[in-house]
């Protein structure tokens, strides 16, 4: 059994999150500049030092410090000696740095068909209307075998289906070419913040997330978010995305000694904002069966208020730092901060939310049974890696010894619908042993999950080859119906809102 994680500590006690019970999910809240971010760092660095891998979001950029050992300064001395407590043992964390832009990490992408219209719709800041016909271009796009895995693609099918309505609208319904219109702005708005980079092959592989190092400590993988952060609507959409592909690709494990990833997702308010009901419902969906995959969920917000009630009730592990009620409003968000734990009787919670110091918190975690602890009043022990950020250099230099250092840096553009579409591609016959009509499709789908596979066995070539090639014709053929093409996009892809 994994030894609690000693997060907090005060005059009277040590608070200690329980490793098995980190997958009850948690929060991390306070105003800007109380302590969030060493929060983040020192519960990351428990989990890892416990062999637990670690994704966050670095909006700041301090996180990077994780990589490298810490170091005593006088100000944290004089913090040691007023929680009498030893000075930690300084040391670094195995980390891997990602970045949608390929810049100050290694590339993240995704394909637009793994995305899915509902994600895009919320991307795009799409109405009802405008969502409905993107989902018609996807199904359009799976009848006809057509891959869409970058902008590209989709803007190529988007054209395709405007030209083409008045043939389509017998089949599928009227599609409107205002819509049509609007979908193709929203696609250049992206483009612009970083969609050209992040839509596109080699997908990220999970797996990638959920490592180990030769020490037996869990792999914090930190994805640069800073300019990320500017597009945010991108920044939340992936995080999401991200979240929904570790639901799906991860098999049902109940309850284990300790979490296979815990997930911290920053300026959670973001993905909450403005978001429409279904997503919504789908989001508590995930989170609230995640746990059974073995996956941790920590939002970090300023605000309670900032996550929906439904999600917020199922956050066991807080920790909450200093809010400031200058108006009506704020005195309103301090109480309902304050009324979220279970009260403590030697402690007024919501008058202690305004008086605390930086990196003083209020904390409760789950106990033994999964029952929350009475509120304390503590200060966050300090991270035994650096506080700040890493040097460029440093970051190269680590960059350049990661496990996937190479793996992801080179695009790949291979047919797909731009290149059908456009007549870049040969035009397959019968005569040339090329499967036409429907076994197009299987076609393309042998392809996508030939990467894969081939991925997952090793690649190489010879024999090898043509076992995965079987093996995966074979289960394209399986899948290769109508109803098994839209069933390989994921629980927050095209199978929502179906009629």
């Amino acid at each position: 059994m994994p030894n609690p994680l000693l997060i907090a500590k005060n005059a009277q006690q040590e608070l200690t999150l329980l490793p098995a019970l980190v997958n009850r999910h948690g929060c991390i809240t306070g105003a800007t500049g109380t302590g969030k971010t060493v929060t983040l760092q020192v519960i990351a660095q428990a989990l890892s030092d416990s062999g637990v891998p670690v994704f966050m979001a670095d909006v700041k950029g301090d996180l990077s410090g994780l990589a490298k050992a810490g170091a005593t300064s006088a100000k944290l001395k004089q913090r040691l000696e007023t929680l009498g407590i030893d000075e930690p043992q300084w040391a670094a964390t195995p980390v891997t740095f990602w970045d949608v832009y390929g810049v100050q990490g290694h590339p993240v992408r995704a394909t637009i068909s793994d995305m899915g219209p509902l994600l895009l719709a919320r991307m795009l800041n799409l109405n009802d209307t405008q969502q409905g016909v993107l989902q018609l271009v996807f199904k359009i796009a799976d009848d006809s075998g057509l891959l869409l895995l970058d902008l590209k693609d989709l803007r190529a099918m988007l054209q395709h289906v405007g030209d083409n309505a008045a043939g389509f609208q017998t089949e599928y319904g009227n599609i409107s070419a205002a819509s049509i219109g609007a979908i193709q702005r929203g696609l250049i708005g992206i483009g612009e913040q970083g969609g050209e980079q992040f839509f596109g092959e080699p997908m990220l592989n999970i797996d990638d997330l959920i490592q180990t190092d030769g020490n037996g400590k869990g792999v914090v993988n930190i994805l640069a978010a800073d300019k990320l952060l500017n597009a945010p609507r991108l920044y939340s959409t992936f995080l999401l995305w991200l979240l929904s592909e570790l639901f799906e690709h991860l098999p049902e494990v109940g309850d284990l000694d300790q979490p296979k990833l815990v997930f911290f997702f920053d300026e959670a308010n973001l993905l909450f904002s403005e978001a429409p009901k279904p997503l919504l419902q789908k989001i508590e969906q995930v989170v609230r069966l995640i746990r059974s995959k073995g996956v941790g969920v920590f939002f970090v917000t300023q605000n309670s208020l900032d996550i929906p009630d439904t999600v917020l009730g199922q956050l066991g592990n807080r920790v909450q730092h200093a809010l400031r009620a200058y108006t009506p409003r704020d005195q309103k968000a301090v109480q309902a901060a304050a009324d979220t734990f279970r009260a403590n009787p030697d402690l007024n919670t919501a008058q202690v939310i305004g008086e605390l110091g930086v990196g003083e918190a209020l904390v409760s975690f789950l106990d033994e049974k999964g029952r929350p602890n009475i509120v304390e009043r503590a200060f966050i022990l300090p991270p035994a890696s650096q506080i700040g950020p890493i040097t460029a250099d440093e970051r190269k230099q680590l960059m350049a010894a990661s496990i996937v250092a190479g793996v992801y840096e080179t695009a790949v553009d291979r047919e797909s619908a731009y290149e059908k579409l456009k007549g870049r591609a040969a035009t397959p016959t019968a005569k040339d042993g090329v499967e036409t009509g429907a076994d197009s499709s299987i076609g393309a789908t042998v392809s996508a999950w030939g990467s894969v596979l081939g991925g997952l066995l090793g690649g190489g070539s010879g024999r090898k080859d043509t076992v995965v090639q079987a093996v995966v014709k074979s289960a394209a053929r399986t899948i290769g119906s109508q109803v098994g093409r839209e069933l390989i996009r994921g629980v927050l892809g095209s199978l929502l809102k179906k009629k």
